[in-house]
């Protein structure tokens, strides 16, 4: 593996699967629980933005998509959850096949311009149909047991983070994206099919966002179009990612973290300036870009990169010094 960093990835996963026994704050524990629900949904964002370049402003709708799917199998055809949640996957990966073909000829603002129009639609479509429940929303039996969706949302977030490990930084897969990413013309002149390449990316990234929408929907008990269809997905995933780093793995974790954190510290002291969180997320991404442009963890390896350089070139020099004394 090319990142050494990943050496933590076992060990940190063994302090999360130990967390319940230890916390036994509900609270505390469904705070953690959508923090890693949110660390998935920037490792999704991040496979079509980080390794291809593309800007994905409709991701929110695979969301709403997976969890919605859930919630009327569950509902109206009686299915048990855990054949329900896997169908919400699928369609969201389907919806991804649907829109893709179209945007995906697209680049630049114009794809995200797109991508964006299309959420809109789906989400416009969900107030008008009855099957949804309109703008009066869906209502899902509860199941309280804050340690089953503890450990299942930490399985879906691991298993994605391995998989998307193996694609995208230990097989040709990823060096591929990221070859389209810098060049696509260039890119198909050796061969590749970049339309197909991202086709690939993009359902890759939208069937685990429908699957984590479809677990957030039972855990919730409640979902409407403004909270699962609306821009809040999309927009925090996206700062969550550039502030993080993207086109990495590490960076998108750590940018979920540190902005659900701060978030959850707003909403705690200051819930009655709404307006206010929406400025803050976009100064974040627009002083990111500015100062940091590849992100926190890009940086870091940038500044760590630069500082073993530096100590090899010291290495060297102290090497040369006595065969120039000698002389």
């Amino acid at each position: 593996m090319k990142d050494k960093s990943i050496r933590w990835g076992l060990p940190i996963l063994l302090i999360l699967i130990a967390l319940p026994a230890v916390v036994q704050d509900t609270f505390f524990l469904r705070v953690i629980t959508e923090a890693i629900m949110w660390i998935g949904l920037a490792l999704a964002f991040d496979v079509l933005a980080g390794y291809t370049g593309y800007l994905n402003f409709g991701h929110g709708a695979f969301f709403g998509l997976g969890a919605y799917t859930t919630a009327i199998l569950m509902m109206q055809a009686h299915w048990p959850f855990a054949l329900a949640l896997p169908m919400g996957g699928v369609l969201a990966g389907v919806g991804a096949l649907v829109a893709g073909l179209p945007t995906l000829r697209l680049k630049g603002a114009y794809f995200a311009i797109a991508t964006w129009a299309l959420s809109r639609a789906v989400q416009q479509l969900a107030l008008i149909m009855d099957i949804t429940g309109g703008p009066d929303g869906m209502r899902l039996p509860s199941f309280l047991n804050p340690q089953f969706f503890y450990y299942l949302m930490l399985a879906i977030v691991a298993v994605t983070f391995a998989l998307l490990w193996f694609l995208l930084e230990c097989s040709p897969f990823g060096l591929k994206l990221k070859a389209i990413r810098e060049d696509d013309q260039g890119a198909m002149a050796l061969g590749l099919n970049p339309t197909k390449l991202k086709m690939q990316a993009f359902i890759l990234s939208a069937v685990p966002t429908g699957i984590l929408g479809g677990v957030y929907a039972y855990w919730i008990t409640f979902i409407d179009p403004a909270s699962t269809l609306g821009d809040l997905v999309s927009d925090q995933a996206l700062v969550m990612v550039v502030f993080g780093g993207m086109g990495t793995l590490v960076g998108p974790v750590i940018g979920a973290l540190l902005i659900f954190a701060f978030k959850t510290l707003f909403w705690a002291y200051l819930s009655d300036f709404q307006l206010l969180y929406l400025i803050i997320l976009g100064a974040v991404i627009a002083l990111s870009v500015v100062f940091i442009p590849n992100g926190l963890w890009g940086t870091l390896r940038g500044l760590r990169s630069h500082k073993k350089s530096e100590e090899k070139k010291d290495e060297s020099l102290a090497a040369k010094l006595p065969q120039n004394e000698g002389e």
